[in-house]
């Protein structure tokens, strides 16, 4: 099987590390845009999250001629009518931190009872080779927006986001079960399948 170099286009260090551990079974070599000399800004005009991914994946292609793996991933919140969403990295604005997020997030939804709290992680992800063909997929994780933030473990809305089946926040899993059942974990399972495949010299390009 093949062995490639993967340019993640991610500056998140939490998101890199997860990205890293669900594609350890695979010869894929991940860095880092700043490992491989990439400091450009990518405005992620999308209206979707499939379509931020492509963004981002294409603008480093582009610049960097070789493959390339990218994804958007967010918060969906019913009582909110789906926001935060494709800005949920910019829910509470420029320079703001996940306790700002999260702290924002809380705030509009104190009026929301406990059965209106329904929210979603969703996770689209991409991969575009140095031919310019690419595979993709899409994962999603239910569950509740807390009450309060609970438990020091990931990142971001994590510590949010209540998963009834096991009785705790993200924030409050250990990586292992983290990634068993996240929105990026199910979408990586499926990208790495099709990569794997990809790899392995068969086509499982476009889809």
């Amino acid at each position: 099987m093949d062995q490639i170099r993967l340019i993640a286009a991610t500056r998140n260090k939490g998101k890199l590390r997860e990205i890293k551990q669900l594609l350890a079974q695979l010869p894929v070599e991940i860095v880092s845009m700043d490992e491989a000399g990439i400091t450009v800004d990518i405005e992620e005009s999308g209206s979707t999250f499939e379509e931020n991914a492509a963004i981002k994946a294409e603008s480093i292609w582009k610049l960097a001629g070789e493959a390339v793996l990218a994804d958007d991933s967010g918060l969906e919140v019913d009582f909110l009518d789906g926001a935060p969403g494709i800005y949920s990295a910019r829910y509470a604005g420029e320079g703001a931190t996940d306790a700002d997020r999260n702290r924002k997030l809380l705030d509009a939804m104190k009026e929301a009872p406990a059965e209106k709290r329904t929210a979603r992680f969703v996770c689209a992800a991409v991969v575009i080779f140095g031919d310019g063909s690419r595979i993709t997929a899409k994962g999603t994780c239910e569950g509740y927006i807390a009450l309060e933030p609970a438990g020091g473990n990931g990142f971001g809305y994590d510590p949010l986001f209540y998963v009834p089946e096991y009785g705790k926040t993200v924030a409050q899993m250990n990586e292992n079960l983290k990634n068993s059942i996240s929105h990026r974990g199910k979408a990586f399972r499926k990208l790495a399948g099709k990569l794997g495949q990809r790899l392995a010299g068969l086509d499982g390009s476009e889809g």
